[in-house]
């Protein structure tokens, strides 16, 4: 049997980054594990060529995050001098705003990316939303640079890939997930280290907070809904990133088919993540009817609603996108 070539990152992006010496490697706001391991590992493997790099996000690495080895790279501000900064390098987002950077000024940059929904920001852009991951797309691309996988390398791409397949479990998980996967255990990632960090080391604050969601949830036929609010928040002490992994709970009911999390930002303002299974309904449109947008499976958007009328809005356009 014939194995499916692998991603080719683009000859302009390799030129991009063989030819320039300074880079801010930006990600998206409230980073999760695919964001966080790949910024790290293309930075590890930039400077290992002798360039320059500054990682950049507006949020802080979530505590469950810092067991990445360079999670400490991570800054949450950059010099705006009157000049242009340095090359951007966008990374698992498409569009400045979702990174918080759409006010600052860059020399020139590039996007690496695997949403579906896409802005046309960046001067190179490599956005494949084929990719399970953007992680795997980094692990090609570090390849065609020609740079060695390190162990701390191989641990933040594993994490990545890891994150964005539910550890092999989504309908994402391809032959070509599995073997690099595979190659990058070869180079020192550990399995049942990353995964304990991931899912066994949650924090007293973070599991009560978990069951004050579960205690929402409300079901309309196939939808789940739970939302979270700011006094859940200052009751448990737990933070905004904690609730990563939230929106996936209710979607373990064999009847459910989107699972929706409705976190308050602020007073009828709400953050809304969509999850979904299998192949039938893309949350992705769902999302992008609210200016949203993310994976087939996986989604998410804003609204400024009080609950009840940020739920029917919600609702309808499930019905609408049906």
């Amino acid at each position: 049997m014939s194995r499916p070539n692998k991603m080719i990152p683009p000859k302009k992006l390799l030129h991009f980054l063989k030819k320039e010496n300074n880079f801010v490697i930006a990600a998206h706001i409230s980073p999760d594990g695919d964001a966080l391991g790949s910024s790290i590992a293309l930075s590890m493997a930039l400077e290992s060529l002798g360039k320059k790099t500054i990682v950049y996000d507006k949020d802080p690495v979530p505590e469950f995050y810092k067991f990445l080895p360079g999670s400490e790279r991570f800054t949450d501000s950059i010099s705006n001098s009157k000049s242009k900064i340095q090359n951007l390098i966008l990374i698992d987002c498409n569009d400045a705003e979702r990174a918080g950077i759409e006010k600052l000024q860059f020399a020139s940059s590039a996007v690496i990316d695997h949403h579906e929904t896409a802005r046309d920001f960046g001067d190179i852009r490599w956005i494949d939303p084929k990719s399970p991951a953007t992680g795997l797309m980094i692990f090609y691309l570090i390849k065609e640079l020609g740079v060695t996988v390190t162990k701390a390398i191989a641990a933040n791409l594993y994490t990545a890939i890891a994150i964005d397949t539910g550890t092999f479990r989504y309908s994402n998980t391809t032959p070509a997930v599995l073997r690099v996967s595979a190659e990058l255990i070869e180079a020192g990632a550990g399995p049942s280290y990353i995964a304990e960090n991931l899912y066994e080391t949650w924090t007293d604050g973070r599991f009560r907070l978990l069951q004050k969601v579960l205690n929402t949830l409300e079901i309309y036929n196939d939808i789940a809904i739970t939302h979270v609010t700011l006094d859940m928040f200052r009751e448990t002490g737990a933070a905004i990133s904690d609730t990563e992994t939230f929106p996936g709970f209710p979607r373990k009911l064999r009847s459910i088919k989107i699972s929706a999390l409705f976190r308050e930002i602020e007073n009828n303002h709400y953050k809304i993540s969509l999850r979904s299974k299998g192949r039938d309904v893309n949350v992705a449109k769902i999302a992008e009817i609210f200016g949203g947008g993310g994976h087939s499976n996986a989604a998410g958007y804003k609204i400024r609603a009080d609950f009840k009328a940020a739920k029917e809005a919600l609702l309808k356009a499930v019905r609408e996108t049906a």
